[in-house]
């Protein structure tokens, strides 16, 4: 497993509640991009839409950056374009629930291989309040300057 994109905000902004793995649709310059690392999910996510045959529900990642692939020359192309998940039925269907309620939404965390295959990681994620962001940001700093103190310590005995 090759992680080729993270989307460092999602765990700053938002509390992941559960996560779960989709495969995704690209297009073949699409992919050589991806792993090349010419993708950005910041801003990303995802969303449940009536769009398929039927009305069926379908996942869909909007607002994912990939960048055209240098080499294929240059090609008329939306690098922000909405590219289809896909889930089982099931979990389709429980994530629009999740989706409906109030506060929770459906945040990319990781894009990565699987042997060929490229996956999204997403979570089901509530969104943190800023005073919540901020103890966040306390902490790690105590922490690391309790580390500093203890290699100061060490380094003069």
């Amino acid at each position: 497993m090759k992680i080729l994109a993270q989307n460092k905000r999602a765990k700053f902004d938002y509390e992941i509640l559960e996560t779960f793995e989709a495969g995704i649709e690209l297009l073949g310059f699409e992919v050589k991009s991806v792993k090349a690392g010419q993708v950005n999910l910041k801003g990303s996510y995802v969303v449940i839409q009536f769009t398929g045959p039927k009305g069926k529900p379908e996942a869909w990642l909007i607002n994912a950056h990939i960048s055209p692939y240098k080499p294929a020359g240059k090609i008329k192309y939306n690098p922000t374009r909405s590219r289809k998940l896909l889930l089982h039925r099931k979990e389709i269907n429980y994530l629009l629930g999740k989706q409906k309620e109030k506060g929770l939404t459906l945040v990319p965390i990781s894009l990565y291989t699987d042997k060929k295959w490229i996956k999204l990681e997403f979570g089901i994620g509530r969104g943190k309040k800023k005073f919540e962001k901020r103890e966040k940001i306390k902490k790690r700093e105590a922490k690391r300057k309790m580390e500093r103190a203890m290699r100061k310590n060490l380094s003069v005995e």
